[in-house]
């Protein structure tokens, strides 16, 4: 060890030798028709805009104002983190530990648990404690201990845990819109509820389950479940159910992006008595791009198709929506988020004469548990185009993440 490593594990061993027995945090037959005229310069404006966005937004990086540094990391970890989380970071044997090991105990070395879990969430154990996100109170606050440069350094040393790097990391979950999809493999069920503000009374709630499962991948489905009033009575039934797979093409922290694609397919499942069904299977193929900046702005944008198998039923369209959001918190972005964001919404139908449908969606979601496990959002969606027959809408939903642990827990701090 050289002399200032040996100085700098001093201060370090002091201001740890009270806490040395407490540990840190856990861890979407007929061939298809041809695409008429008028579409091909928005398909051929489309494909040259999205390189050039990407070539842009890849430019900037994502950087701390001092670059946290492992090695130092390493002898804090070492002088005290090591007596709870192990020399491995596996976890210390229960025998040389004076607690029973909760649940919610981090295993450092399984990529699948550390890499979905950003630096702010673990920093916010670290420093208040790991009550401050609902987990268990052996894991104390460094915060009074450590500086927060100290405690960068920490998290620094606890990746090299993970030896993977081809898992996308946590700080690539962007908060999720209402409608645009993200880019990012999650283990999450949302509750979706589309309400009309405007015209005929009625409401589709859509209950999503994600499930990731391997490195990049995703399966989701998504049941809707109708209600309208319809001549005056109220009528309810299921829709077409959605069944989705999705990969992760390409993912940088340094640059904060991240692009999937994902192919989906809509079974008409729907109850046709009442009009909740295409009355044919329909592809829905899409790509999904998003960006987060320094700033904690953030960017997500979603190109796709509806191809139904009978366009004499249903006729084609091509979709795009965008999101731009910032991400609020309190002190040093600890803390329950904050997520305001817009969404810009349209679909054009492919058939002449079709004209495209825009839509604008404020929103705002926030993290409702201790643990940020749970979240609301909450935003009205207005149509801007072609507005006859169309309605506005209230929409909100309830997301559980429910990787980070059970929907009841973590709430209490």
């Amino acid at each position: 060890m050289r002399n200032g490593d040996y100085s700098y594990s001093l201060g370090v061993k002091k201001k740890l030798a009270t806490a040395v027995r407490f540990c840190i945090l856990q861890r979407g037959d007929r061939s298809a028709q041809r695409i008429p005229a008028w579409a091909r310069p928005f398909l051929l404006g489309v494909a040259m805009l999205v390189p050039a966005c990407a070539s842009v937004l890849l430019s900037q990086t994502l950087k701390y104002s001092k670059p946290p540094d492992a090695k130092k990391g390493e002898v804090i970890y070492k002088n005290g983190c090591i007596a709870c989380h192990g020399s491995t970071g596996k976890g210390a044997p229960q025998t040389s530990i004076e607690f029973e090991l909760p649940d919610t105990f981090p295993d450092f070395t399984r990529c699948d648990q550390t890499t979905a879990e950003t630096n702010l969430a673990y920093k916010d154990v670290v420093v208040h404690g790991g009550r401050s996100r609902g987990l268990s109170e052996i894991m104390p606050a460094f915060g009074e201990l450590l500086t927060s440069e100290q405690i960068n350094d920490v998290l620094a040393y606890m990746r090299e845990f993970c030896t993977d790097k081809r898992w996308p990391r946590g700080e690539l979950n962007l908060p999720r819109a209402l409608v645009t999809e993200k880019a990012y493999p999650e283990d999450e069920v949302v509750i979706s509820t589309a309400m009309n503000v405007t015209g005929a009374p009625g409401l589709t709630t859509d209950i999503v389950h994600e499930q990731r499962f391997g490195i990049n991948n995703q399966i989701e489905i998504d049941v809707p479940i109708n209600t309208q009033d319809q001549n005056h009575a109220w009528n309810s039934g299921l829709g077409d159910i959605t069944f989705a797979l999705k990969r992760v093409m390409f993912a940088n922290l340094r640059s904060g992006s991240i692009l999937a694609l994902q192919g989906g397919v809509l079974a008409p499942t729907g109850n046709s008595k009442y009009g909740f069904t295409n009355g044919t299977t329909t592809f829905e193929p899409f790509a999904a791009f998003d960006q987060l900046f320094t700033t904690n702005t953030f960017l997500q944008f979603q190109f796709g198709a509806d191809l139904p198998h009978r366009t004499d039923i249903t006729p084609q369209s091509l979709f795009w929506r965008a999101a731009v959001g910032q991400t609020l918190a309190g002190k040093d972005r600890l803390g329950r988020m904050w997520s305001p964001m817009v969404e810009f919404l349209a679909v054009r139908d492919l058939k002449d004469g079709a004209k495209t449908n825009w839509d604008v969606l404020p929103e705002m979601q926030v993290t409702i548990s201790a643990r940020q496990h749970v979240r609301f959002d909450l935003g009205v969606r207005n149509p801007v185009t072609n507005t006859a027959g169309r309605n506005k809408q209230l929409v909100f939903y309830l997301l559980w993440d429910w990787a980070d642990g059970k929907l009841w827990e973590g709430w209490k701090k």
